[in-house]
């Protein structure tokens, strides 16, 4: 099926259309004893959105505010490693595995690319077949991922069924925003209000440099950095912007108010809620490596910069 291309995000995941094929039957079984390095993150009123909001289409404020329970939060989006054990104790088989082909940005890719389908408007995505978690940038390639890196490729549907395996579940958008700002309040990022810059002040992992032709790497890493990198936030949690996009639980809703905020919740009807940016991110051109913004994709959609964390009560 062609790939759809995103007519509001330029470095933010691209989605495929709706598919038919449902979601995989694989026996699955709740996991608790698995260990996971999880943060306290206290119950109170959460912050959603923001009163100082950038991207006005994308409904980032105003501010609003929701009470919420004490949870613990996985310190660090779900590795590899982690991901393999799931896989081999359930034999499940992810979106991308069953549907053939994910979503490679071009860069991983070296020269194969030049026989790759890209995606009209966005061409630094190409549809690779047998792209997967654990065969990043297809079959052509031997690298094996990086246990301690984040997993990439997982949809939606991936991610809740490794929650349910897990005994854990996605955070709400509400639940992700709080624990991304560690007590601080209204702040772009989990460290505060510095912006990230392309020589000096790197925090996170991001683009530096003209996307999508330069990428300097001056952060060290020219796609993910290990889940355990940069300094952690104030309850503890590690890369909370930049790095990977993070799938939450709840639909992407817009309200729809102007003509264009109209078109655009059309757009991404039926999608699920991103949160946190990627390593694709740069204020010139995708500015939502920050704390209130937000995306969406399909529930079966598959990226190389899109993965998850859970949530346990």
């Amino acid at each position: 099926m062609a790939p759809q291309t995103p007519k509001h995000h330029t470095c933010c995941p691209p989605r495929t259309n709706p598919r038919s094929t449902p979601v995989s039957s694989s026996p699955l079984f709740k996991r608790t004893n698995t260990a996971f390095e999880l943060c306290d993150i206290p119950g109170g009123t959460a912050l959603i959105g923001t009163d100082h909001g950038l991207i006005p289409i994308d409904e980032e404020s105003p501010g609003r505010y929701r009470e919420i329970e004490s949870f613990r939060m996985m310190q660090t989006a779900v590795t590899n490693a982690m991901f393999k054990d799931f896989i081999e104790d359930t034999g499940y088989k992810t979106d991308a595995q069953r549907f053939g082909w994910s979503f490679v940005f071009y860069d991983l890719l070296a020269n194969q690319h030049k026989a790759i389908q890209s995606v009209a408007g966005s061409q630094w995505w190409y549809k690779v077949e047998g792209a997967c978690w654990n065969k990043v940038a297809g079959p052509e390639t031997e690298q094996e991922p990086l246990e301690d890196h984040p997993v990439v490729h997982v949809s939606w549907n991936d991610a809740k069924a490794f929650a349910d395996w897990a005994g854990g579940r996605l955070p709400s958008e509400a639940e992700w925003e709080h624990a991304a700002r560690g007590g601080l309040g209204d702040v772009l990022f989990p460290w505060g209000n510095q912006e990230p810059d392309d020589y000096e002040f790197q925090p996170c992992n991001i683009w530096q440099g003209k996307f999508p032709d330069k990428n300097t790497c001056t952060d060290g890493y020219s796609a993910t950095a290990p889940a355990k990198s940069f300094k952690p936030n104030n309850y503890g949690l590690y890369n909370m912007c930049g790095n990977v996009w993070e799938w939450t639980s709840g639909r992407f809703k817009l309200n729809g108010r102007s003509t264009e905020s109209k078109q655009h919740a059309k757009h991404y009807k039926g999608t699920k809620i991103l949160k946190g940016g990627s390593y694709l991110c740069h204020k010139s051109y995708c500015f939502r490596y920050r704390i209130a913004a937000r995306t969406g994709s399909t529930p079966d959609s598959t990226t190389t910069h899109q993965g998850f964390r859970l949530v346990f009560n």
